[in-house]
């Protein structure tokens, strides 16, 4: 009998990518500082072998636009790969090369990871897998937070809605702000909290809305309040701003959806911007950067988390050592054939083989963009 890394790598070769574009309406809008959100457009990927075995993968596009430009991409990437096996690590560092003039960044890293995440389906699909035990975990329940709806809304309705996020069991939810004047957000947090039980975590995120002075100024405010994090008070990139802010404030500070590779999750941790990390799958490059994430968020000892794409997030935090929130997003979930499952709040990693990310034919017709 072989060894289990015998048995877990089966050899399959790329034939094809396809890209369809979709636009899925949300079950509850998101109005954040940055914009008001009522649909999510998605990017659905299917990477196609010659052995027979299709990977999928998805990319939240953001604007309308962006899934043709995502797909151009893609295509370069099938016409330089085909025929080539599949080796995501080696893809990786072949295609920095490649795009290293244009900038490996944009529409372009957010291409390769989700090439990235077809591959290690595709993987794990082949090999009989869950992709949590493929990269060397076992498929476990995950601790997750409800991130849908809870935008810049009044009090009350912010409370109502909380209230209504705690279905399934979930014990964590997390509330948008940024609002015109500090005042604002302080009601709308305590109006929040007082209708949550204390055994509920209450996140905040400020989507990037405030300059370092005016983010220590509401964070100063909001200690004490009860919020588990203030995720993203400045400009993502403003790590010795972030640095700041985390050293004045009482309340821990989380950033990571826009770390621009493992790299900029490095350049974070070395100037001490955060006290939580949570990169996010599109950005940090698919699950080979994941792997590449979690060992600095291991070396540093910082509590890593995951931000939205919770279906493959959910395997990946199974196998991060400073595993600590899944986000949980229902946006891709009418177009999937299997909606990832939350029960008492917690994530159900499958143990079937794959992401458990695969499609349901009908939505995708209905919601097909382009």
């Amino acid at each position: 009998m072989g060894t289990l890394s015998e048995m877990a790598s089966p050899l399959l070769t790329l034939r094809a990518i396809r890209a369809t574009a979709v636009e899925v309406p949300m079950a509850r809008a998101l109005g954040t500082s940055a914009q008001t959100m009522r649909t999510a457009p998605i990017l659905l990927i299917d990477l196609e072998t010659e052995e027979g075995i299709t990977g999928h993968a998805y990319l939240f596009c953001y604007t309308r636009m962006a899934p043709g430009l995502i797909a151009a991409v893609l295509a370069d990437i099938q016409d330089a790969e085909r025929g080539e096996r599949l080796a995501p690590v080696d893809f990786s560092t072949r295609f920095q090369q490649r795009y290293r003039l244009l900038g490996a960044q944009g529409v372009a890293r957010m291409a390769l990871a989700g090439f990235d995440v077809a591959c290690w389906d595709a993987m794990s699909l082949a090999a009989g897998l869950p992709l949590a035990s493929y990269i060397g975990s076992q498929p476990r329940p995950v601790q997750a937070y409800n991130s849908n709806g809870l935008g810049l809304i009044p009090p009350e309705q912010a409370a109502d809605d909380a209230e209504a996020l705690l279905e399934r069991g979930f014990r964590a939810v997390k509330l948008r702000l940024g609002r015109p004047t500090a005042e604002q957000d302080l009601a709308v947090v305590r109006a929040v909290r007082r209708r949550l039980p204390d055994s509920v975590a209450l996140m905040a995120d400020y989507n990037q809305a405030l300059t370092v002075t005016e983010a220590i100024r509401r964070g100063r405010q909001l200690d004490g309040e009860g919020l588990y994090w203030i995720e993203e008070p400045t400009r993502h990139d403003d790590y010795a701003g972030c640095a700041r802010i985390a050293a004045e404030l009482t309340t821990p500070v989380q950033i990571g959806e826009n770390f621009a590779g493992a790299q900029g999750m490095a350049a974070a941790l070395s100037a001490n911007a955060c006290d939580y990390v949570m990169p996010d799958l599109e950005r940090i490059g698919g699950v080979t950067g994941w792997q590449r994430a979690a060992a600095l968020a291991f070396a540093a000892g910082i509590e890593m988390s995951s931000h939205i794409f919770p279906e493959v997030s959910a395997h990946l935090l199974a196998a991060t050592p400073t595993c600590h929130w899944l986000e949980y997003v229902d946006w891709a979930a009418p177009i999937l054939a299997e909606p990832l499952h939350i029960a008492d709040g917690l994530a159900q990693v499958s143990d079937l083989a794959g992401s458990g990310v695969s499609w349901d034919p009908d939505a995708v017709k209905r919601y097909r963009i382009g």
